[in-house]
């Protein structure tokens, strides 16, 4: 286990979303479950989402998730946006902007292409506000668009 893993907190829906995540993005798995009594539901969880390692918990309504902490997934193009995005929504996610969307257990997700990152890192600020104004009209991250705002600026 890394020295920092992020811990999310559940209402009852943690082996869902251990389910569903580990399903929907490669190096992904479980690595371990507690269940309350023999065939109970899991309460508590340790699995790994496209690499990452977290903790999860059954906390019950006591604790909810906003969009003050979302998990950032790094695409390679758009068609790896897309894959990702359509996973989503098709799950029950609620779309928002600019690349990012909330899953059906109510965690925050955003979507961003690798050209997205590449384009703001540019040196010149008219560009930069160029594609970042382009951004803000969106709701999921359009590459294309991106380029055609800072080839424009």
């Amino acid at each position: 286990m890394s020295k920092v893993t992020p811990f999310l907190m559940f209402n009852d829906q943690l082996e869902a979303a251990i389910a569903f995540y580990t399903a929907t993005f490669p190096d992904s798995r479980i690595k371990n479950v507690a269940r309350t009594g023999k065939d109970g539901p899991i309460t508590s969880a340790e699995f790994v989402i496209g690499g990452q390692s977290f903790m999860g918990y059954n906390g019950g309504p006591y604790f909810s998730f906003s969009e003050g902490l979302s998990l950032f997934v790094d695409c390679e193009d758009q068609d790896e946006v897309d894959e990702y995005w359509n996973k989503l929504v098709n799950a029950g996610a609620t779309k928002s902007q600019c690349g990012w969307i909330t899953d059906q257990f109510g965690v925050t997700w955003q979507i961003v292409p690798r050209r997205f990152m590449k384009l703001i890192s540019d040196q010149n600020p008219r560009k930069v506000q160029a594609v970042m104004e382009a951004m803000m009209t969106m709701v999921k991250l359009d590459v294309a668009a991106l380029e055609r705002a800072y080839n424009q600026a």
